[in-house]
């Protein structure tokens, strides 16, 4: 594993998640090696649980990265959350408003600067009863043909033993988690094409099934069909990541 260099409040936030998700996990972590050492990288985990960015920044720093995740801008309204997560890079996007475009210029730039950036691609919790994947959103597929960064599946089971979207239950104990790394996702058929609702709706439906199928994996299933999420109102943050 490369050795970070971390900034002070980066520091800072290790030395917060770190203990909690030491008593609040039993990891297995599988094929860390898959996350690309250096360099820039779109890494694109399916999502089960609020609690997960949790579990897949702790997978991820011990790879040898410092993630920086693509999140809601209401959080960073949360007093102290808000700050740290300013403080260690992670990166708002307005939901359902034109500044969402705005953080694709922010995820460029942090991809220019060798990061490694994380998106949900489904944008949410998966709605499926099961949890396994929804059909996603395009921000990932647009940020891979506008940078030719690799886009990288991950897959993690377990967090919802601690906090269960279905429920809103949290429950406080330790539970067994489980992080895996796929292949990088094969995009090449769409290198160079501009970016029309029909690519960007291909190479998502290609992300996504990748995803699935590495949760497959791990949740020794065969995994279904990708799930339609329930509908809702288009907005200008539908092409947004």
């Amino acid at each position: 594993m490369a050795q970070l260099r971390l900034g002070f409040w980066q520091r800072v936030a290790v030395m917060l998640v770190i203990p909690v998700m030491t008593a609040l996990t039993s990891k297995t972590w599988l094929r860390q090696d898959r996350v690309p050492a250096t360099g820039p990288v779109i890494l694109v985990p399916n999502h089960v649980s609020h609690f997960d960015p949790l579990v897949v920044a702790h997978y991820i720093f011990r790879s040898g990265r410092w993630p920086r995740f693509l999140g809601k801008s209401s959080v960073w309204k949360v007093p102290i959350i808000g700050f740290l997560l300013t403080k260690t890079r992670q990166i708002p996007v307005e939901r359902g408003s034109v500044e969402a475009v705005k953080s694709l210029d922010t995820l460029v730039d942090a991809l220019r600067e060798g990061g490694a950036v994380v998106i949900y691609p489904e944008g949410t919790t998966t709605r499926h009863p099961d949890l396994w994947p929804m059909r996603g959103k395009t921000g990932a597929a647009r940020l891979a043909l506008l940078t030719g960064a690799p886009v990288v599946p991950i897959a993690n089971w377990g967090p919802q033993a601690i906090f269960d979207p279905r429920t809103n239950k949290l429950k406080l104990r330790r539970s067994p988690v489980t992080v895996t790394t796929g292949e990088p996702v094969d995009l090449s058929r769409w290198a160079g094409l501009e970016p029309t609702r029909a690519v960007l709706d291909e190479m998502t439906e290609k992300i996504m099934l990748d995803v699935r199928d590495l949760l497959g994996e791990i949740r020794d299933g065969e995994p279904p069909a990708l799930y339609d999420r329930p509908a809702r109102r288009a907005t200008t943050a539908e092409e947004a990541p």
